[in-house]
């Protein structure tokens, strides 16, 4: 009998979002899960980590047979405590989300979805982000038939060091035609702030709020593939950000200009 992988759940959306119950929901039957999360939401943080307030790591009930915790910190919080105070050995592989909103594109900078597995690709841990494009109320039963297949082809075909897996579903009215391996687009959440004034003191504040900032996109980008009513898969490398052409053409001169 194939050994069921060890598999750690985490999200920005909160332990409670229906997204990772879903998650939860098409992988237990195949897998040993935990599950890490934060305690709130904590859409849009990135890669942060809580440095100033002590984290608090509580057991949650919820997920039958499941063990479950909340953290009071943020996704990237949350694989560091798997994996330095939870686990005595690192899970398999480290699954996120499914996030309420797109996370395709450049939005991979801001999301703590991709975060978490950022995360867990620095530790050496394959990791796959899951997200939906519609922001409000998605349709997760929609993912169930792809989550487990993309799950299992990437246990089976590892990906290289470094490199996440970041996955996205179309929005609800396009039936989800297959997935794609591709490359990533160029859209991203724009700032729209929306400027109040309070009641009583009479000064300004805002809401930052956000637009999705379109481009004209190359034809096998995620974007492009989403909007065809396909899923986008797209392997993210971090293990190493510099940007080798610039070094390459700019070293020598750089060096004669500012060095001793």
């Amino acid at each position: 009998m194939k050994k069921k992988p060890n598999i750690l759940i985490t999200n920005d959306d909160g332990i409670h979002a229906p997204g990772l119950r879903h998650l939860w929901e098409c992988l237990r039957s195949i897998a040993n899960i935990n599950i890490i999360a934060p305690l709130t939401e904590k859409s849009g943080v990135g890669l942060a980590i809580t440095i100033r307030d002590p984290l608090r790591i509580e057991k949650v009930e919820t997920f039958p047979n499941t063990p479950a915790w909340s953290v009071s910190g943020t996704p990237a919080d949350c694989v560091k405590m798997a994996i330095k105070v939870i686990y005595d050995q690192p899970p398999d592989i480290i699954v996120t989300g499914i996030n309420r909103g797109s996370n395709a594109g450049r939005n991979v900078l801001y999301s703590g979805t991709v975060a978490g597995a950022i995360e867990g690709v620095m530790h050496n841990i394959p990791s796959i982000a899951f997200s939906c494009w519609e922001n409000k109320d998605p349709d997760y039963s929609r993912t169930s038939p792809f989550i487990p297949r993309i799950l299992n082809y990437v246990l089976e075909h590892p990906m290289p060091s470094g490199t996440l897996l970041n996955v996205n579903f179309p929005r609800d009215h396009l039936p989800i035609q297959g997935v794609k391996l591709t490359r990533q687009g160029k859209e991203f959440w724009e700032a729209n702030p929306d400027k109040r004034q309070h009641p009583v003191e009479e000064h300004s504040y805002y809401w930052m709020g956000a637009k999705l900032a379109e481009f004209d996109e190359e034809h096998d980008s995620d974007i492009a593939w989403l909007r065809q009513g396909y899923a986008a898969a797209v392997p993210v490398h971090v293990h190493e950000l510099t940007d080798h052409m610039h070094l390459r053409k700019q070293k020598a001169h750089f060096d004669s200009c500012l060095g001793e």
